[in-house]
């Protein structure tokens, strides 16, 4: 429950950050060129809202609403999601949306994705000026990686430590080390001091790669125990720090990822279990493990979330990370290319978007959650605050209608035609985006029930 508390602050307090910026920045703009804003609101209010004020002199009434799916900007004159039709059969004002030049139109819209892609920029480049750069290159796995079945059909063997791909080096082991391999001609990899190239065949892709169990690869982690939790089972078994697990249940293990694997084995054994008798006999494990020079074996009944209770090592303890520091002026370039390469690859795995996994990997709320750590950092709290707005941005900017891209999309019609759109075409455009937005965010937020329940 503390964990669910905390990931849920996260999110909530990187969401309202996001939106209130993103709305910030529409209303930047739409003040800018003296269109009214009528409302501006943290979170949507069908029907009631949390709190409202509007300040003497003032156009405007702030607030926040109680259903926080976003929040939105109440521009005078425009169609929006409010379908304030009403006041676009009054005649038109020189305050509002409707009466202003296109190309200050295009600027109010595109206001809040400007404002999201500039933020992601901003905190990336404050965050590797403040806790600089720490990763593990993916040269210095001198164990190499741990490869699946499909892998090892490609030609892969464990302890491959990755080289290059068409031609050029790996760099640092994250996500886009998954994208070279599945995107790349040739990989080149280190095997027992010599160097072989590997032909990668039509049809491997990051999504194929990452939602196959075990994955298609993973760092070789020996299966070393870095710590021993109380009051668990591996404390009453006697286990101590430095002790290597060899096996379970008869199945060798070899590594971190492999024992990972078999409890996911136990865990799918366990959706078959009926009564607690049963529920035991699953949990009920065979262990072998070794201590110094010494091998013993042991039975345990691992707790009821499947766990021995250990601190597994990890590639940060089996490996000399690489740390660069960046001074301010150093920290904003980097930062830069930093959220540009995150754009780049969040833009690239789109393309899974339309196909059948890629719409079962589609998450909502609980998957944005899942992102956060369950403990309170605020260096992956930035960073992760960062990702959120880069989505956002790029999402925003889509041509759907009811998104600001829509509109951008409708406003560069008219200046290139120099036909306005019907206000009665735009309100049925604002009604198709908007039913959209809500099929893809029931669909979204049903993958993750789904997976909770085990059943995707």
């Amino acid at each position: 429950m503390e964990v669910f508390l905390i990931r849920l602050l996260q999110v909530m307090l990187a969401i309202s950050l996001l939106v209130l910026l993103h709305e910030g920045g529409h209303f930047f703009f739409a003040k800018l060129f003296g269109v009214r804003v009528e409302k501006f609101y943290l979170f949507f209010d069908p029907w009631f809202h949390i709190f409202e004020f509007k300040p003497k002199k003032s156009d405007t009434a702030y607030g926040m609403g109680w259903l926080p799916l976003g929040g939105y900007c109440k521009i005078a004159g425009m169609i929006d999601e409010s379908f304030d039709t009403e006041q676009m059969k009054q005649p038109e004002q020189p305050w509002e949306f409707r009466s202003k030049p296109a190309w200050q139109r295009l600027l109010i819209m595109v206001g809040g994705v400007l404002v999201n892609f500039l933020l992601a920029l901003f905190i990336y480049s404050m965050v590797l000026y403040h806790w600089g750069d720490t990763y593990i290159a993916v040269k210095d796995m001198s164990l190499g990686m741990k490869f699946n079945t499909t892998a090892k059909q490609i030609g892969f063997q464990d302890h491959d430590i990755l080289v290059g791909f068409d031609g050029q080096p790996f760099g640092r082991f994250d996500v886009d080390m998954y994208r070279h391999l599945a995107d790349a001609a040739a990989v080149t990899v280190k095997r027992r001091g010599k160097e072989v190239t590997i032909r990668m065949p039509e049809g491997v892709t990051l999504l194929s790669m990452m939602k196959e169990q075990p994955q298609f690869c993973r760092p070789f982690v020996p299966a070393t125990i870095d710590s021993v939790m109380p009051n668990m089972p591996a404390a009453q078994l006697g286990m101590k720090k430095g002790d290597k697990i060899l096996a379970m249940n008869g199945k060798p293990i070899d590594s971190w990822g492999e024992f990972t694997y078999q409890i996911d084995v136990l865990s799918d054994v366990m959706t078959a279990a009926k009564t607690p008798k049963d529920s035991l006999k699953v949990r009920t494990v065979q262990l072998v493990y070794q201590r110094d020079a010494q091998t013993d074996t042991a039975t345990v009944a691992l707790s009821a979330e499947l766990q021995l209770g250990v601190g597994q090592s990890t590639i940060f303890t089996l490996y000399q990370p690489t740390k660069v520091e960046y001074g301010f002026l150093e920290s904003i370039p980097a930062g830069i290319g930093y959220g540009i390469g995150v754009l780049r690859g969040y833009v690239d795995d789109m393309k899974y978007v339309f196909t059948a996994d890629g719409a079962k990997s589609l998450g909502g709320f609980g998957a944005i959650g899942s992102l956060f750590p369950p403990v309170w950092d605020w260096m992956m709290f930035w960073k992760m605050t960062a990702f959120l707005s880069i989505i956002l941005a790029f999402m925003n900017i889509l041509p759907i209608p009811a998104l600001d891209g829509g509109h951008v999309l409708f406003l560069l019609y008219e200046i290139i035609t120099r036909r306005k759109p019907s206000e009665n075409f735009m309100v049925k455009a604002e009604y198709v985006g908007f039913s959209i937005l809500i099929l893809l965010m029931i669909v979204a937020n049903l993958n993750d029930v789904l997976r909770w329940l085990g059943i995707m």
